[in-house]
């Protein structure tokens, strides 16, 4: 009777062990980052920002709406009291100006495009890695994509444009991509593979750039590769760019920002920057010019600013007046595409409740 007792304890208290280790096996996930309690007071305050902005783009878009509106009426009341030959008059000059402005757009966008695919035959290959989208949260997934449009507007608008490459497009970073319209018409080479496979015949031309690399890159070769890590994880992932390098046997490289100035903290840098770094060189052959045109004031040391003060004047200005475009810039993206259109239906509908009021 007693050996039985015993059996039944033993074998509750072993079933109480497993039921106890279920949870923990079921919750474990190795491929989600652990956030600490700072990370997560972080994260909870950039959904905050988020939600803000969103509410604050929201607003905008409706004070857009309203003060179109507003020009539109002030428009018609201002040639309502005005003889029938001078209104006609205002209103063929004002439809000749808009297709002037939209003649200048569309003439913009073929040399664009024009630039963009000479780029793709005898460019300057850059590829952005976003095989790291495993290790960002949706924030800071989101906020690569932003970088990544960005990239793609400067470069557009540069006279001597860089290949653009994403490789490892999957998972929640290609959705998010695939959100961005116009995306699919986007001038640049989209691979759900990695690098290593997509450029396997050409593997010793590819060069990781990394701020971890001993090696300083002196100057960009047409015949090279350069791959950026596209990872945005709030220096949680230090050192992993190299690290992959390292097991792909690939080349890496770093940028000689310290030979031109000095940082603030870390010499990582946003994919963006990077990006317009490289595109700044190609432009003009140097890099003092470079860094010092796209890496913010913020990132720079006190005596690295002073020591370049007197050389430095214009490149700052150039810095303002990118960071005033950049609000701008990121919207216009989006509507790229949509936007010719929009203002092309906009002319009409006047023309047509116009024509009417002047019969």
């Amino acid at each position: 009777m007693t050996a039985e007792i015993e059996a039944n304890g033993d074998a509750g208290v072993q079933q109480q062990k497993t039921e106890m280790e279920k949870p923990t096996e079921s919750n474990e996930n190795p491929s989600e980052p652990v956030l600490s309690k700072r990370a997560k007071k972080k994260l909870a305050k950039q959904q905050k920002y988020e939600e803000k902005k969103a509410e604050k783009k929201a607003a905008a878009k409706e004070q857009k709406k309203k003060e179109v509106e507003r020009k539109r009426k002030e428009w018609e009341e201002s040639i309502a009291s005005i003889p029938e030959d001078e209104k006609m008059k205002l209103i063929e000059s004002r439809i000749s100006l808009r297709k002037e402005r939209m003649e200048k757009r569309t003439q913009e966008k073929n040399d664009r495009k024009e630039r963009l695919m000479k780029a793709k035959e005898q460019g300057q290959n850059v590829v952005v890695d976003l095989e790291f989208s495993h290790l960002m949260t949706p924030n800071e997934i989101r906020s690569l994509v932003q970088q990544i449009m960005y990239c793609y507007a400067v470069n557009g608008r540069c006279e001597c444009p860089a290949h653009l490459w994403l490789t490892g497009c999957e998972g929640e970073m290609e959705n998010q991509l695939n959100k961005i319209p116009g995306f699919d018409k986007w001038i640049i080479e989209k691979e759900n593979k990695s690098y290593i496979e997509a450029l396997e015949d050409r593997k010793d031309d590819l060069v990781y750039l990394t701020a971890d690399s001993d090696t300083v890159l002196e100057e960009l070769d047409l015949n090279k590769i350069y791959i950026i890590g596209g990872l945005v994880d709030r220096n949680r992932w230090k050192g992993i760019t190299m690290e992959k390098a390292q097991e792909q046997g690939i080349q890496t490289a770093k940028l000689p920002i310290a030979n031109f100035m000095k940082m603030s903290s870390s010499q990582v840098l946003t994919v963006n920057q990077v990006v317009e770094i490289l595109l700044k060189f190609l432009e003009t052959r140097d890099w003092k010019t470079s860094f010092f045109a796209v890496i913010p004031q913020r990132k720079r040391s006190q005596a690295g600013s002073e020591e370049n003060a007197n050389n430095t004047v214009e490149e700052e200005e150039e810095c303002e007046h990118r960071d005033d475009l950049v609000a701008s810039k990121k919207q216009c993206v989006e509507e790229e595409d949509c936007e010719q259109k929009d203002e092309l239906i906009a002319s009409k509908k006047q023309c047509v409740e116009e024509t009417p009021s002047n019969c």
